[in-house]
């Protein structure tokens, strides 16, 4: 369906947006859960919206997480507009941390635009832990994993 209306590259957060608003725009705009169980867990996944002008969204579905996972951009120029000063990268790891959550991952997404270079994944690494450290998170604890 993603695909058919020329969001393809939208396809996983397709299934957990559901506004009309969302699917055109290619953006979370409010929190959606998705709730599955494991042998040893219950686990409710809330996807919450990255785009500042839904920050309160954010911070909504952010203060009921156990764990959080900060989805960065790997693309030439996203990742350095996410991490500067004024970025969300930055705003959003301050607020999980704000709002109690002390379990983070970080997804490095779109590694297939950056031809899965391994110079650019240990860059972003290495820059998101030091940002994420003088926030209050132990890098040596959190998870980094590339995905397209």
């Amino acid at each position: 369906e993603a695909a058919e209306l020329g969001k393809g590259s939208f396809k996983y957060a397709w299934v957990l947006d559901k506004l009309k608003a969302e699917r055109e725009r290619g953006i979370t705009i409010d929190i959606a859960l998705w709730k599955f169980e494991t042998p040893k867990y219950y686990v409710t996944v809330i996807d919450a919206p990255g785009h500042r002008d839904f920050i309160k969204n954010m911070i909504t579905g952010t203060s009921q997480a156990d764990c959080a996972i900060l989805i960065i951009a790997a693309g030439t120029g996203e990742f350095e507009a996410g991490i500067s000063k004024d970025g969300q990268t930055r705003e959003h790891a301050l607020l999980a941390y704000t709002l109690g959550v002390r379990q983070l991952i970080v997804a490095i997404n779109k590694m297939d635009t950056a031809k899965w270079a391994q110079a650019r994944y240990e860059e972003i690494i290495k820059e998101t832990s030091n940002f994420i450290k003088k926030v209050g998170y132990n890098p040596k604890t959190v998870a980094f994993v590339p995905s397209p």
